[in-house]
């Protein structure tokens, strides 16, 4: 379905999204209508819905890894370098939890083949982390990934809300001819897409399997805010690479500067700590 059904109405996380991106509450009134995790612009045909973001409903579907993911990406929203060749891509959207609310803090994994279908395994070109703000929002500035043999166009992504276990799947292109071949393609890992005046912006809404008590303000999900005792690692402490905490009686090597915040224990964010 489109943004609005065939009678006019209007779908929830439509609702959701609007709202989020004002800074205002949504209407309660709408809170119980079903919603999309994925809406269309610009008259597109609508392939197979995206799992539905309403109470108990199913969280987006898993995929494989891959061969070519790497841990301990850079922590960044652009993979975009000087002269970088291929044509440019924005990709946004929002997190949400079961009851279509806003995760804030959600770490999301990006990797990426070039304009030549080409991974880079041995530095970190096309590859890049980062975190959902206070709305549950990410952006990521990239290039339209190359095709290689036996694959439609795709981006791989880690998601992993605060706390909770690794989201490992795949996003996917409306209108790719590779798609009626490619094995692993799953209509609804389909990213909407439009042109852009050369470029192609690209929006797609993660839902996790994280629990919520359904209600009408898009607040984030509240996480824990004090490690067990005994351990070093403190909200609030700005790491820098290097630094090693204790946590639950084990000690981790921070991998990149960051200021902690809570939800982002070492055991439960691998991009930012590794155990030493």
């Amino acid at each position: 379905m489109d943004n609005e059904t065939s009678t006019g109405h209007v779908s929830r996380k439509t609702v959701l999204r609007a709202a989020l991106a004002a800074g205002m509450a949504a209407p309660a009134v709408l809170m119980g209508v079903p919603a999309l995790a994925r809406t269309l612009t610009g008259g597109e045909q609508a392939p197979a819905l995206t799992p539905a973001c309403d109470d108990g409903d199913d969280p987006t579907p898993e995929q494989m890894e891959g061969p070519y993911f790497k841990p301990d990406s850079p922590l960044r929203s652009s993979l975009l370098e000087s002269n970088t060749p291929g044509v440019r891509l924005t990709v946004g959207g929002y997190v949400f939890g079961l009851a279509c609310r806003p995760i804030s803090g959600v770490l999301l994994d990006f990797w990426q083949a070039d304009t030549n279908g080409a991974y880079d395994n041995t530095g970190f070109r096309f590859r890049g982390h980062q975190f959902t703000g206070a709305d549950g929002s990410f952006r990521l500035t990239t290039i339209v990934p190359g095709l290689y043999p036996g694959r439609t166009r795709h981006l791989h992504v880690k998601v992993q809300a605060p706390g909770r276990p690794v989201l490992t799947t795949q996003l996917y292109f409306p209108g790719e001819p590779r798609n009626n071949t490619d094995t692993l393609f799953d209509p609804r890992l389909l990213m909407t897409v439009r042109d852009a005046g050369g470029a192609r912006e690209a929006a797609f809404d993660f839902v996790l399997n994280v629990a919520q008590n359904p209600g009408p303000t898009p607040t984030p999900t509240p996480t824990p805010t004090t490690p067990p005792p005994g351990g070093s690692w403190a909200v609030g402490t700005a790491y820098k690479a290097g630094d090693v905490v204790t946590y639950g009686g084990a000690r981790y090597t921070c991998l990149q500067a960051h200021t902690a915040q809570p939800g982002w224990q070492p055991p439960n964010v691998p991009a930012l700590w590794r155990a030493a």
